[in-house]
């Protein structure tokens, strides 16, 4: 079983990542605590099945920096400003329009061949964390970028916390409440990191909007019970990563635990302290891309009616029809 997975998975699987995030290189809250061991951290990812990744950006410079990571490893990227920053677009020189026009610039140059931005994005909106940016400024801010995915026609790479009732009131006000928004130049998107409700998430399937399930997605037996709940042909799997780890105190737990120990030993690779790093060991306490596969694995238990391998099939092809990934292989 575990061989067929492998081959399988070497040729089928897909994921999002936040490969900017300095952690990457070793250098954590702005001190250097071990080597930098990217190259290494995309070769487990290899290694455990992984063909190709989004790289997202949340904000302007990081939009920058998922580019030229994406373009120098022939991945993709995402160009947009997370919610938790909208106030970057008021701070920056010339205000928020030379923002928002950096951004359409960016894509413009940026939307085909190798590398490219295939989503708008990472926006949306976050009242857990309204110290970082008032809800009347993300509002705004996330309205804003609405009309980029429509001038593009580029699927949403979508992010709500706490604030349903205003996100999706902006979405269907902006013309996104029907089949995506196709109807006013969008193309559908992702809802990342879904830890909604039931009520949440058929409002999200209704509009058009596929939902991305990461380890955050898993936490509670709520959370697994909408995990569940996700039809299959709207469903994306995604890492989060360097955040959202799986860990033992969450209800997926009991999933991984069925986990094959030949997977088991490439999703989530022996790792040490950040203090203690020894190179070619993961991390304690990063996410890395390579855990995509227990993500998968957690989906699979929850419909033992169907084999791994049929669910992994389902998200590639989900995935390279809404970004438009049909250059991989």
């Amino acid at each position: 079983m575990a061989n067929s997975v492998l081959r399988f998975q070497a040729e089928k699987i897909r994921f999002i990542v936040n490969l900017t995030d300095p952690v990457f290189h070793g250098k954590y809250h702005g001190k250097n605590k071990h080597d930098d061991d990217f190259n290494l951290v995309l070769e487990r990812a290899r290694v455990a099945g992984v063909k190709s990744m989004i790289i997202t950006g949340g904000s302007l410079r990081e939009s920058q920096a998922a580019l030229k990571v994406a373009k120098e490893h022939g991945f993709y990227a995402t160009v947009g400003c997370h919610p938790t920053r909208s106030t970057e677009f008021d701070e920056f020189k010339g205000g928020p329009d030379a923002y928002l026009n950096a951004l359409d610039e960016m894509l413009k140059e940026n939307v085909n061949g190798r590398g490219r931005a295939v989503a708008v994005g990472e926006c949306g909106l976050d009242y857990d964390r309204t110290h970082f940016a008032a809800p009347e400024i993300q509002k705004k801010h996330f309205r804003s970028q609405l009309s980029l995915a429509k001038k593009y026609h580029l699927p949403l790479f979508l992010h709500s916390r706490s604030a349903h009732k205003d996100f999706v009131s902006i979405l269907r006000e902006e013309g996104f409440g029907v089949n995506g928004g196709r109807e006013v130049g969008g193309n559908g998107g992702v809802v990342h990191s879904f830890t909604g409700q039931l009520d949440e998430l058929a409002d999200f399937m209704s509009m058009g909007f596929h939902i991305g399930v990461n380890g955050c997605s898993l936490k509670t037996a709520d959370n697994l019970n909408c995990a569940r709940a996700i039809k299959l042909d709207m469903l994306m799997l995604e890492t989060d990563a360097p955040w959202c780890s799986m860990t033992g105190a969450h209800a997926s737990k009991a999933h991984l635990n069925t986990l094959p120990a030949p997977l088991n030993d490439l999703y989530f690779p022996p790792s040490v302290k950040p203090e203690k790093f020894v190179l070619g060991k993961s991390a304690k306490g990063r996410n890395e891309p390579c855990s995509i596969g227990g993500v998968a694995w957690v989906i699979h238990q929850l419909h033992p009616e169907l084999p791994y391998e049929d669910i992994v099939e389902k998200v590639w092809e989900n995935t390279v029809a809404v970004f438009g990934l049909d250059d991989l292989d």
